[in-house]
């Protein structure tokens, strides 16, 4: 798929900004603090309703105006299709083939975009929610079926939890009701689990193929999904929910003593072994910015698998982080395979010689200007 078209307007510090790119390698340059990364997010809020830098839509909104807006044209094998995404003080409004969309998981999947910057290098060092967000944000796009299980188990493990809490304080006594939201939260929570698993096989088969590459044929990576159930390629859903039930049964006293839940895919995690160490935690942080980097290009390739297209590439800032090898394996991997957008501030030749006729623009104040040829 290619974004072919993009207009902002009073986006961050966009007033009104309209630009065709190419479906190549597209270079955004300028100084700090010009919008290059900016024009990334809206990209990505673009494909995912939602920006990677705030959890509050009102940020994004220039701070003089009232409202947003990001629309876009993408290119894919079935035809052109408009996206449109609003943002007011009141919410957030999608639309597709100028048709507004009643809920916004309709819209999720429409464009598919993976964004690498140098936060995502904490994909291996970083805390265990940062590798759940990183399962439920790109398993989401490739299925519908798992953007759905992902918000319903949200949804009642709050309430699971709320309740938990009332129980504990004595503010409510039915423990029925308890026994009907584990139920349910099983039920949920099973499918993401056994999804989970599978789409991790599918990403180890091409990460640890390309792991082996960047590290020259010296490294064999593997992920293993670290959860509280037992699970197998052969387990199926109806496993997983009744584990996760006789799990809920066996600990009621305790999580109402605590008052939350303790046991599910909120507290899952994916080790990263190399060599059957774990990175996290043995690794140099070269074998931790490569194993990141192989998972990250891995995505591409299994996003093509599942949904028959291949996604955006969004690199901010990244090859500023990475050193000569990695960054020839990165642009060589992408090269006439994925439209990428990448930022900069100044093109190295390693990075100029790699990259195959880049369309270069330059932002100054939240003004892009093509580079003529």
């Amino acid at each position: 798929m290619i974004l072919s078209e993009l207009h902002l307007h009073h986006f961050r510090n966009y007033e009104d900004q309209t630009v065709h790119f190419a479906p190549g390698v597209n270079v955004l340059i300028g100084h700090n603090a010009q919008g290059k990364t900016n024009m990334l997010e809206a990209i990505y809020a673009l494909s995912l309703t939602r920006s990677h830098r705030t959890n509050n839509d009102r940020e994004l909104i220039n701070w003089q105006e009232k409202s947003a807006s990001i629309s876009g044209v993408v290119q894919k094998a079935s035809g052109r299709v408009p996206l449109e995404l609003q943002f007011t003080k009141e919410g957030k409004r999608a639309k597709v083939n100028h048709l507004e969309q009643a809920r916004l998981a309709q819209y999720i999947g429409q464009l598919n975009a993976i964004l690498f910057a140098p936060e995502d290098l904490s994909l291996v060092k970083g805390a265990p929610a940062v590798r759940r967000r990183f399962m439920d944000m790109e398993f989401s796009q490739m299925s519908s079926k798992y953007l759905y299980n992902a918000s319903q188990y949200r949804s009642l493990l709050r309430q699971r939890n709320k309740y938990l809490k009332q129980l504990k304080y004595g503010q409510q006594h039915d423990r029925v009701l308890l026994d009907v939201l584990s139920d349910q939260l099983a039920a949920y929570g099973a499918e993401l689990v056994v999804a989970r698993f599978h789409f991790l096989q599918q990403l180890e088969k091409w990460a640890a193929d390309l792991h082996y590459q960047i590290s020259l044929n010296a490294e064999k990576l593997r992920l293993v999904y670290a959860t509280q159930l037992k699970v197998t390629a052969e387990t199926t859903v109806d496993d997983a929910y009744q584990q996760l039930l006789t799990i809920f049964k066996e600990n009621k006293a305790r999580e109402i003593d605590q008052g939350s839940t303790m046991f599910g895919p909120q507290r899952d995690d994916i080790r990263f072994l190399v060599n059957g160490k774990n990175v996290q935690s043995f690794g140099s942080q070269g074998q931790q910015r490569t194993t990141a980097l192989a998972v990250k290009l891995a995505e591409i390739d299994l996003m093509k698998e599942q949904t028959g297209e291949y996604p955006l590439l969004l690199l901010d800032d990244v090859l500023s982080e990475l050193d000569t090898v990695r960054q020839t394996h990165l642009l060589t991997a992408i090269q006439d395979k994925v439209q990428t957008f990448l930022t900069t501030t100044s093109l190295s030749d390693v990075a100029r010689q790699l990259i195959n006729e880049p369309t270069i623009f330059n932002i100054k104040n939240g003004t892009l200007i093509k580079e003529e040829e």
